[in-house]
């Protein structure tokens, strides 16, 4: 058979558009460039690799990203099968052991008859052989390598196409004292799903204090430091104001520290990395800290003093375009046969990052097979993920999925209710659409 796909980049999103290629009987060629280059924030050799957090966000129904994953395991999408299978308790949220899910995918990916892996990194479009190709994708992500982003950025006639995100750091759980924190989730004490460390009003200032005067990562000369609204560190959110992490990441609502009997000033939530929870993410705690001080600040969290951090937070540059001006339905504009596909296009998170895998390859596979393609309405949350990247703004950003992206429902409706006919809408537009697929 010869190839017909050839896709640069096997995370979320390649990973994602490759299964759904083969899957319709479409030869694919996957270039991945682990193990003979890892990025800054990668170190495993498997596919899919999770760094940022374990976790898929929330599967309420009613709630923007629990709709994008129900469509997209209606369109039977492998990474949401596989995030299922190898997921952990997390209270409303879908997060997984990463290793095994990444090794799930992996397995699944390379077991494939009609997806050949080449591991080797592509620095250039110009590089490689594909003439035969009826389409290129590259998938490289928000960490593609500086060679590629160079060449993408030459085609693009496009500067400065990047922003800042951060990783949060993994602690050891045996190495807390539990005497002072709690397991529970939000609003609902006997689900011990989160670890909890909760924080008087006095604790919680200092800490505040701490993070403001703490040392920070330099960007290096040739970087502009830009953050992401929906990720930002957690020492900026101090910096803008001593109530913020209280309102925020650290907001007490709902929890009644069992120790007290009382609802505390501010609490840290800790979720569960593996099934064992022998490994707990620090929620929120996105930081650019230098590493001596997030192992000196963090300390001061109650329960947190003799922590040991597996991992420590770290900031690395993400590389996106401005989707609205370049592409057309993810394919460049002054490069045809030419596509993106995940968070390089503009969107945002993980989930978001499958949704445009896959979409990308429902169009392509559409394209290929010759049968007719509609666009995904716009009340769905998939349709309104790519229709953000369609949407012309002065400063585009990337974004992740959220009902503001789609029409407004023009009737008055309080926060529960809005939700929830913003869902029914979406459910109801997504099927109509979904039964029109050819495919």
């Amino acid at each position: 058979m010869q190839n017909n796909i050839y896709i640069i980049g096997a995370g979320l999103a390649g990973c994602e558009c490759a299964w759904l290629l083969a899957e319709q009987g479409i030869s694919v060629v996957l270039f991945e460039m682990k193990p003979h280059k890892f990025s800054p924030a990668h170190s495993e050799e498997t596919f899919a690799e999770l760094v940022c957090s374990n976790s898929f966000r929330s599967s309420d129904t009613i709630s923007a990203v629990g709709i994008l994953k129900e469509e997209l395991s209606s369109l039977n999408s492998l990474i949401m099968q596989k995030a299922m299978e190898t997921a952990v308790p997390a209270g409303k949220a879908l997060a997984v052991d990463r290793t095994l899910f990444s090794k799930a995918v992996t397995d699944a990916i390379m077991g494939h008859k009609n997806i050949t892996v080449v591991r080797k990194e592509i620095v250039s479009l110009n590089e490689e052989d594909f003439s035969d190709a009826k389409a290129v994708v590259i998938s490289a992500g928000p960490l593609v390598s500086e060679a590629l982003a160079k060449d993408l950025g030459e085609i693009l006639g496009e500067t400065e196409l990047y922003f800042y995100d951060a990783i949060a750091p993994i602690i050891s759980t045996d190495s807390i004292d539990t005497s002072k924190t709690f397991w529970a989730s939000r609003y609902e004490p006997e689900r011990k799903e989160y670890l909890n460390c909760p924080l008087t009003e006095d604790e919680y200032k200092s800490f505040v204090q701490a993070l403001v005067d703490g040392e920070k990562v330099i960007p290096k000369e040739f970087e502009k430091e830009i953050h992401f609204e929906g990720c930002l560190p957690v020492e900026v959110m101090a910096e803008r104001g001593e109530k913020t992490l209280s309102f925020g990441p650290l907001k007490p609502v709902g929890f009644i520290n069992p120790h007290t009997n009382a609802q505390p000033h501010a609490v840290v939530q800790l979720r569960p990395e593996n099934k064992e929870k022998t490994a707990l993410n620090m929620v929120g705690f996105q930081t650019k800290l230098t590493y001596p001080e997030q192992k000196r600040i963090f300390s001061q969290i109650p329960g947190l003093e003799n922590a040991e951090f597996l991992r420590l937070g770290s900031i690395h540059r993400n590389t996106f375009v401005n989707a609205p001006k370049v592409l057309d339905n993810l394919e460049l504009k002054n490069r045809r046969g030419v596509y993106l596909a995940g968070q390089i296009t503009g969107v945002e998170g993980y989930v978001e990052s499958v949704a445009c895998g896959l979409y990308l390859g429902l169009i392509l596979a559409s394209k290929i097979l010759e049968k007719p393609f509609v666009d995904a309405p716009i009340e769905s949350a998939i349709g309104a993920l790519m229709g953000h990247l369609r949407a012309e703004s002065k400063k585009f950003q990337p974004s992740n999925v959220h009902f503001g992206l789609s029409p407004a429902l023009n009737q008055k409706a309080g926060k529960l209710k809005r939700k929830e006919l913003y869902a029914s809408r979406a459910k109801e537009r997504f099927q109509t659409w979904k039964e029109s697929l050819t495919l």
